[in-house]
């Protein structure tokens, strides 16, 4: 490991519009956001939204999207 490399453990977080994120493990979470239930280093974090978040459109845009077809 560098000494740059970061070295903190994180949680993965979705907010209301379905979008991702994370935060580190020994914080609170931010207002609107909640637990995904992963939670490791933050490449691992990030592999897991990669791999999940495929729409990267916000839930309300889709619903609107979906109500016009």
């Amino acid at each position: 490991m560098s000494d740059g490399e970061d070295q903190l453990n994180y949680r993965v977080v979705v907010n209301h519009e379905e979008q991702y994120s994370i935060w580190p493990v020994d914080r609170e979470n931010a207002p609107g956001w909640r637990d995904v239930g992963v939670e490791g280093p933050k490449t691992e974090c990030l592999s897991w939204i990669e791999e999940h978040w495929t729409d990267m459109r916000p839930l309300s845009l889709r619903r609107a999207m979906a109500a016009e077809e």
